[in-house]
């Protein structure tokens, strides 16, 4: 298929459209502007731009990826949505959601039939998934995936951690000792995202989830050995958080989740690989 991936350049997006190539896919990239050194096609568009959407999906695009980050304006990323799903008849749309629309889930894992209670910070993405994926009965192959806490390969929320043991000289953590977050590695996210594209029934919301619960404690110990400590952990205040972070992010870093990735397995087959974000952070 030939995929047109919207943040290409991103964590997520690099892996993705690198995993998309190696599974004999044509990648094309979205920018703002032309770019001779990127390793992919390249053609101009923005999403604060929708009429520039439709143009650079053309006649020839399969599939569009959409690992950008959003706007944080409602009406814009309403408005980049309708232009994608307009220009995407027939074709394969699959959009970058998160699980912090769920809000705080209880001790056991959740799946995707769970209400959503977003956070501030993405107050309307539940909005723009219902957009995505009423899209199927447009004839739209719509899907959504809500990524968990992404690390690996140096990148992700994580490696802020680990800038944050490297700076105060301890590892910090969010919200109280008893917060966990979702996880998964950013390359098997990206074989989710590739298998997504290729057979994700129309109208399919998918949690991106490896380990349901993963125990901030225990990640900001392993930041510590990894800064060079003895593995400590220490709780950083509410207030000396938002001060440094803002508010909507501190709070979203406080959030305990516990949530289910069953269903990708289920329905696509996808096996992520034996990761451990903890033991991954050690290194």
């Amino acid at each position: 298929m030939k995929v047109l991936v919207i943040g290409a350049t991103g964590y997520i997006g690099s892996a993705t459209a690198r995993k998309l190539r190696q599974r004999g896919h044509e990648v094309v990239a979205l920018a703002r502007e032309d770019r001779a050194e990127s390793p992919y096609e390249v053609r101009v568009g923005d999403l604060t731009r929708p009429e520039t959407l439709a143009a650079a999906i053309g006649d020839d695009i399969d599939a569009v990826v959409n690992v950008a980050t959003s706007s944080g304006d409602r009406a814009a990323d309403q408005a980049a949505t309708a232009a994608l799903v307009d220009a995407l008849a027939g074709r394969v749309l699959v959009q970058t959601s998160g699980i912090w629309v769920l809000g705080r889930t209880g001790r056991e894992p959740v799946t995707e039939d769970a209400p959503v209670n977003p956070l501030p910070i993405v107050s309307y993405r539940p909005l723009i998934e219902q957009q995505v994926l009423a899209a199927a009965e447009r004839g739209v192959r719509s899907v959504v995936i809500r990524p968990g806490i992404v690390y690996g390969n140096g990148g992700g929320i994580p490696a802020l951690l680990l800038d944050l043991a490297r700076k105060h000289g301890v590892g910090r953590y969010f919200g109280d000792p008893g917060t966990r977050w979702p996880m998964v590695h950013v390359d098997d996210l990206a074989d989710l995202y590739a298998l997504a594209v290729e057979s994700a029934p129309a109208g399919t919301l998918l949690h991106g989830v490896d380990e349901p619960a993963v125990s901030v404690v225990a990640l900001a110990a392993a930041t510590d050995l990894a800064a060079g400590g003895t593995g400590r952990a220490e709780l950083w205040l509410r207030p000396d958080a938002s001060a440094t972070l803002g508010e909507p992010f501190a709070d979203a870093l406080a959030l305990d989740q516990a949530v289910s990735g069953v269903r990708a397995r289920d329905l696509l087959g996808w096996q992520p690989t034996d990761r451990d974000a903890v033991r991954d952070l050690h290194r």
